[in-house]
């Protein structure tokens, strides 16, 4: 069962999540918060699985209340997934690298939303190759031009083509298809990978491989 946690502002937000998720035989939802500072409390309290997490809400906004989730050692099986209302600004990056295992809009399909939870539940990336990686792409290149990191020195060649493969999206079963690997092998690897860099989850992956250098923004045009 993966227990979700809802955090948003608004109480008629909370309940259609709730009625569209408590549907689901494979989808629990514990708890409802209706600030940042209440969705941290509750993540410690009830162990969620998954945390969407709206990024506007009053005191402690859901970006700063990510980054608490992420750095909290007690949370590190706790995934979140920011909820916005656009398809393009600054909130998104900024809550990628503050430790959100991806993104949906909040007008996003019912299916879509189910579909994401179970992703992000599996520890895969939750990016849509329309919006994401391009997103990912224009912030890393307008932060700070990307330099090769001394961390990619840790990975061997194999581990390499996993993290570059992962950074284009694709899942471990699509990985091991072009790899010509079983996708337990691949999930070996990316293990591995995110170790060595000390990465939470394969969205910090992403970031990480476009901050780095090792994939450089516009590289999928």
């Amino acid at each position: 069962m993966i227990k979700v946690l809802l955090a948003d502002d608004q109480a008629l937000v909370r309940a259609g999540f709730r009625a569209i998720l408590d549907g689901e035989d494979d989808i629990s939802v514990v708890g409802e918060a209706s600030d940042g500072e209440h969705a941290v409390r509750l993540a410690r309290e009830l162990g969620p699985d998954i945390v969407l997490m709206d990024v506007q809400m009053p005191g402690l906004n859901g970006l700063d209340a990510t980054r608490l989730i992420a750095e909290d050692p007690a949370l590190a099986h706790v995934k979140v997934i920011v909820l916005t209302t656009y398809d393009v600004d600054d909130y998104i990056y900024t809550a990628l690298r503050a430790g959100a295992g991806g993104f949906l809009l909040k007008d996003t399909e019912p299916a879509e939303m189910i579909h994401g939870i179970r992703v992000v539940s599996r520890g895969e990336a939750l990016l849509a190759p329309s919006v994401t990686r391009k997103l990912i792409a224009e912030f890393a290149a307008r932060s700070r031009r990307p330099a090769v990191s001394p961390r990619l020195n840790a990975l061997t060649g194999r581990e390499r083509e996993v993290m570059t493969l992962i950074a284009e999206g694709l899942s471990n079963e699509e990985i091991a298809d072009r790899l010509f690997l079983s996708p337990a092998t691949v999930k070996t690897h990316a293990s591995r990978i995110m170790t060595k860099l000390g990465a939470r989850d394969r969205t910090q992956l992403v970031v990480i491989a476009y901050e780095s250098g090792m994939i450089t923004p516009g590289w999928m045009d």
